[in-house]
């Protein structure tokens, strides 16, 4: 693990920009939302992204921004469909910790409500537990530690973060 960064993946509506903002303050980390870097890279929201890119498109910018993340005690959001660019997460794993924060179904699906409003990259078709079969097991591989946040407060995810990665310095 490297203690420099830390990098939250996890499904959408899995708390990690939220976890992120207030980890990054309890560590005195800066706070990047990988989201945010790619709409400022490209001048475009993620939603116009998709619409002009294809799915496929905005995979590859998605995984080209994050591939590019230079960062120095920060704790980095991604987008939940990150962990498709195989090389954006082999970076992440080298510059960062990679947390995962796992969530359940009836969780996720309660927080999330329509996936489309939300901008979720998804396929034609492809409900909720689709995405969650095809996304779990690439959360599970690039994670170096994985928090199972189904009841836990922000409050309380932050702390047990907190903890784990402050032994680890």
């Amino acid at each position: 693990m490297n203690g420099n960064n830390i990098t939250l993946i996890g499904m959408p509506g899995a708390g990690k920009s939220t976890v992120g903002v207030v980890l990054a303050k309890a560590l005195g980390y800066r706070f990047l939302d990988s989201d945010l870097e790619i709409q400022e890279q490209t001048n475009k929201r993620l939603s116009e992204l998709i619409f002009e890119h294809g799915r496929q498109g905005f995979l590859e910018i998605e995984n080209r921004v994050n591939s590019g993340i230079s960062a120095v005690h920060t704790v980095i959001a991604t987008g939940g469909s990150a962990v498709y660019g195989a090389e954006a997460m082999e970076h992440l794993r080298d510059i960062s910790t990679v947390v995962y924060l796992k969530l359940s179904y009836e969780c996720l699906s309660e927080r999330l409500g329509d996936l489309h409003e939300r901008g979720v990259v998804m396929e034609d078709g492809q409900t909720l537990q689709d995405l969650m079969r095809q996304r779990c097991p690439l959360y599970e591989t690039y994670a170096h530690l994985t928090i199972d946040a189904e009841k836990m407060e922000i409050r309380e995810i932050v702390e047990k973060l907190v903890g784990i990665l402050q032994v680890g310095n």
